[in-house]
Formats: structure tokens, C-alpha cells, sequence
């Protein structure tokens, strides 16, 4: 039988039932349309929490107080929380860290800020003039913070554009007035430009001071939250981060590292652990999603063995005048394929669909990629083929004698 012939007896048999293909391609198509919607928003959010971190500096060691014990190993020390780095450490890293361009320290903690009848509760990040070069951040109105203002302890502050929205009203331009952190007034001296971000990372949230100034008026100390060391190319970050546990543990007088009462993160580290952890999450969706792969396939099944009984006469008769075994396995595998493209090729447009939707119609970014549509189309058609077997080859076996009794 000839490939058009094959293709037109199997057109004619699934239009003459279109209720009942109609509703059998609905389940390729939700399975299809799932899938690639679900590895969208999968690899989307690994997309936006890869630039995200990126977004924060390049080429990055980020050092922080505490290390992050496991369940087992007795009390826990969260990162960040506790008070081991201080800023002799940070200038014991500036002297000694030769290969890096550029490393900044910082004081973060968050704050309730008011201003002229407003407040908000936020992050001030008191940091030094090195800040804008390590953690690529611009200026959209103003200036910075300067080294005099440092050395000065001079009370000015840098607003995130969330920050001034909130305080002052969107697109107002508030360099020159004041706000009052803990009760202290603050110039203000510039806003940054937004960035975008979310969480903890989130700088466009942010409010930025002189180090000096916070270590004297606010925290009362001079521990800091987080050294930030930009390593002048990619290939010297592994060494960097050995120098700098190396230095800490000596001057911490610390032996054992698994002791360590500071944590160095390499950001390529950071980025394949978020990588491997939404790559993860990716899988997951899309083996929920996958399931509902299986149940179109059984519904096709399910149809192919209906149509094989419904026909039995009609499979005696083509034997009788000739067809081969062959002939009929041929034709229900192309009816089942049939089924599997067209719910292949609605669930492929479908799945674009939902997921342009939420990417436009919620903070949820999506990411489309060719190899989803290929491999969900792959194996709708696989599902075709192997759930169309077993009813194309029961009709292939059929006696024709017996089947022409069959009522």
C-alpha cells in the first residue's frame, strides 16, 4: 500500500468518528502543552536567578561571618548572622589578596527609615567608594559615596529607586533632602539606577551609607557582614578563595577548616549550585507534567482497541481481497500517528501560548527553547507509536474467516 493511499484510508476513518478523535488528540494536546509550559517556567527561573546573581558583580568571592553547620554537627552558625569578620580581616584581605581588582566591604542591616510623613523598613548597606566597581552598580541622579565621606564618617546616604519610590513618590528626584535612619538624619546625595531583583538580593531596596558611618552611630563596632572580592579574570577566583580561607584561618588562629568560623563563596559555585537546584525543579515540573503524557497515550490505546473491534468485519474483508498483515498493522500505526501529531502540533502552539501568558501577565518568567518543543513532540509520537502497536497488531492477527462471522 502506498503512502498517500495509507494516509487517505486513515484520514477517512478517524473523520468519520470526530467526536472521539477530537477528544483523543485533547489528551496529547494537554500532555504536550503542559510540558513545555512547565520546563518554560523551569528554565525561566533558572534564566532570572542566574542573572540575578550575576547582576550582583562578576568574577566575585564573597566572604561572610559564620559557617553553616550541617544538622548533624551540633548548634548551627548561620552565615552572615554572627560576629567573626571584622574590619581588620577586611583590611587584611585588601594587603594581602594581590590578584584582586577591586574588594569592598559592608555592613548591612535593615532599618525603619522615615522621611516627611513616609516610612519604610529596609536594608541600609553601609559600604566604602569601591562598591559601584565590585558590584556593578550605577548612578542614575547624584553621586556615590566617596572615600572622603568614608574617612569622614560623614552621614549622607544613596537611595535604590525602591527606596525613593517609596519615601518620595515615583520618579522624584530626592538628592538634597533628608531621611532619618534610627532616629539620625541623613543627606541624601544620589539615587541608583534600578536593577531589578528580588529577596535578599535585591539592590534596587536598598540604602547605602559610608562604612565608617555605621560602624560608629549605628552598629557601635567595627565587625562587617560581608567582604566582596572581584578577581581580576575568572581563571584566578579558585586561588583567591584558597588565599583568603588560608589568611583568615591564620589570623582567626584556626587549625582545623571545617572549623571555620567565616565562609569564602566562589559566585561560578553559587551559580551551578542555583543551576543544579533549578534544573532540578525543572525536571520535577516536567515529570508531573509528563504523566499526563501517559494518560493521552492510553486514551489512544483505548480508542485504537474500540476501533479495532468496531471494524473487525471491515479487517476480515481487506484480508480476504489481499491485504497483508502488514498492510493492516500499517494502517492503524498511521491512524495513531495521526492522532499524535495533531495533538503534538495544537499542544506545541497551546504550550507557547501559556507560557507567553505568564510571563506577560505575572512576575514568572519563562524561557522557551527548541529542545523542550523537539523532545515533547518526540515523545508524543513515540506515545503514538508504541500505545498504537499492540491494538495495529491485534488487528493485523485477526483470521479473516473469523472476522468476517464477527457481529
Amino acid at each position: 500500500m502506498r503512502i498517500n493511499d495509507l494516509f487517505q484510508e486513515s484520514y477517512s476513518a478517524l473523520v468519520s468518528n470526530k467526536v472521539r478523535s477530537s477528544l483523543t488528540i485533547l489528551g496529547i494536546v494537554i500532555g504536550i502543552s503542559s510540558v513545555i509550559a512547565m520546563v518554560a517556567i523551569g528554565q525561566g527561573s533558572q534564566s532570572s536567578i542566574e542573572s540575578s546573581i550575576q547582576s550582583l558583580g562578576s568574577n566575585l568571592i564573597i566572604v561572610t561571618p559564620g559557617a553553616q553547620r550541617s544538622f548533624g554537627a551540633g548548634a548551627r552558625m548561620e552565615r552572615g548572622s554572627s560576629k567573626t569578620l571584622t574590619q581588620k580581616d577586611a583590611d587584611a584581605i585588601k594587603s594581602e589578596v594581590t590578584l584582586a581588582s577591586a574588594i569592598t566591604e559592608e555592613l548591612s542591616s535593615r532599618y525603619q527609615v522615615t522621611a516627611k510623613g513616609t516610612n519604610t523598613n529596609t536594608t541600609v548597606d553601609a559600604t566604602t567608594e569601591t562598591y559601584p566597581g565590585v558590584r556593578n552598580v550605577s548612578i542614575d541622579s547624584g553621586s556615590f559615596i566617596t572615600a572622603q565621606d568614608v574617612s569622614n564618617a560623614t552621614k549622607v546616604a544613596v537611595l535604590g529607586p525602591t527606596v525613593r519610590d517609596d519615601l518620595f513618590g515615583e520618579d522624584s528626584n530626592p538628592v538634597g533632602q533628608t531621611i532619618k535612619i534610627n532616629s539620625m538624619i541623613f543627606k541624601i546625595i544620589g539615587v541608583t539606577t534600578a536593577k531589578g531583583g528580588s529577596g535578599f538580593t535585591n539592590q534596587d531596596d536598598m540604602i547605602f551609607i559610608p562604612l565608617s558611618t555605621a560602624q560608629r552611630y549605628l552598629a557601635g563596632s567595627e565587625y562587617v557582614t560581608q567582604v566582596s572580592v572581584q578577581a581580576k579574570d575568572n581563571s584566578s577566583m579558585t586561588y583567591i578563595q584558597e588565599q583568603i580561607t588560608e589568611l583568615l584561618l591564620e589570623r582567626h588562629k584556626i587549625t582545623d577548616s571545617t572549623a571555620a568560623d567565616f565562609t569564602v563563596q566562589n559566585q561560578a559555585d553559587t551559580v551551578a549550585a542555583a543551576s543544579a537546584t533549578t534544573g532540578t525543579f525543572t525536571l520535577l515540573l516536567a515529570a508531573i507534567a509528563g504523566i499526563s503524557l501517559i494518560v493521552g497515550g492510553i486514551g489512544i490505546m483505548n480508542m485504537m482497541l474500540t476501533t479495532v473491534t468496531e471494524r473487525t468485519r471491515e479487517i476480515g474483508l481487506r484480508k480476504a481481497i489481499g491485504a497483508t498483515g502488514n498492510n493492516i498493522n500499517s494502517q492503524f500505526l498511521m491512524e495513531a500517528f495521526i492522532l499524535t501529531f495533531l495533538g503534538g502540533l495544537v499542544g506545541i502552539l497551546l504550550g507557547w501560548g501559556l507560557s507567553w501568558g505568564v510571563s506577560n501577565f505575572s512576575s514568572t518568567t519563562t524561557k522557551m527553547s527548541l529542545s523542550s518543543v523537539f523532545l515533547a513532540f518526540g515523545v508524543s509520537a513515540a506515545i503514538g507509536l508504541i500505545f498504537g502497536y499492540y491494538p495495529a497488531r491485534r488487528a493485523s492477527k485477526m483470521n479473516p474467516i473469523e472476522a468476517l462471522r464477527f457481529e
